[in-house]
């Protein structure tokens, strides 16, 4: 095997391995927001992890457009994605894990310039 099919396959094996942790944690995390907190970190990284052992394997200039542009765009998204989803949660009053110590936005003043809505 050559140093780029290598490198392909760890970053395969990896990436599986990264995604079968997050549903691991799906079911083993106490509350909606560490599941998709665990969902959202292995989502982005186990997804570029695959993304670029598929670049190792196939290493030309179009792969390197193709693959570069979706792993931007996994990226962007998954971030935003589960940010989105967070905050419904919140908003429509998904209860948190009873060990939850800190809840920085039952804090907030509404009433606070700096407040958004």
């Amino acid at each position: 095997m050559t140093p780029n099919e290598v490198l392909a396959v760890v970053c395969a094996i990896t990436g599986a391995f990264i995604f079968a942790v997050g549903a691991f944690g799906l079911l083993r995390l106490p509350d909606f927001y560490g599941r998709l907190q665990g969902i959202s970190i292995s989502a982005g990284l186990g997804t570029a992890l695959l993304l670029l052992g598929l670049l190792s394997w196939f290493p030309t200039p179009e792969n390197v457009l193709k693959i570069g542009l979706a792993l931007i765009v996994q990226l962007a998204t998954v971030a935003v994605g589960g940010n989105a989803l967070a905050r419904a949660g919140y908003l429509v009053g998904t209860p948190a894990a009873p060990n939850t110590r800190y809840d920085a936005l039952a804090e907030a003043d509404p009433n606070d310039p700096t407040h958004e809505d």
